[in-house]
């Protein structure tokens, strides 16, 4: 029980440090260029960013951890936390682009990619573990409405 707790936890710090890594890109332009982008009526404030991917990315770690407890050593852990890893790292290059490289354009092709990432790692780790699963949906209905927004944006701009 131990040792699964201590995983929860390293995959929470994990994703945690991805997140505040990512945000160096945000922080770059979100007080500047994206200020000065036309945005749809339903584009949050700016406040509720940081909360909001706060507590996603510890249900990601958290769900992560669960899956990584069940044994790393089995070939359904490993291809669910591949496929963990590789949409964690979209989604920090979706803040890159986006934010670092202003460019919403591209950013929407990165998100659309990290949408299906995420839903097939919904898919793997519900094969390890239904918990872990659940646990991934909040942020895939984050990233479908970022995915809505980030189009807006672009349309809009």
């Amino acid at each position: 029980m131990k040792r699964k707790v201590i995983k929860i936890l390293i995959a929470v710090v994990v994703c945690l440090l991805i997140g505040f890594l990512s945000s160096f890109a945000t922080q770059s332009s979100v007080n500047d260029w994206y200020l000065t982008l036309n945005k749809p009526s339903f584009n949050p404030p700016n406040w509720l960013f940081a909360p909001v991917w706060t507590a996603l990315y510890v249900l990601m770690g958290i769900a992560a951890g669960i899956v990584w407890g069940k044994g790393f050593h089995h070939i359904w852990v490993k291809t669910a936390l591949y496929h963990f890893g590789f949409q964690l790292l979209l989604n920090a290059l979706w803040s890159i682009v986006f934010f670092g490289l202003k460019n919403p354009l591209a950013a929407l092709f990165i998100i659309l990619i990290l949408l299906v990432m995420i839903i097939l790692t919904i898919r793997w780790f519900k094969v390890v573990s239904r918990k872990a699963a659940i646990l991934m949906i909040p942020y895939l209905l984050w990233v479908s409405f970022a995915t809505i927004l980030n189009f807006k944006i672009w349309e809009l701009n």
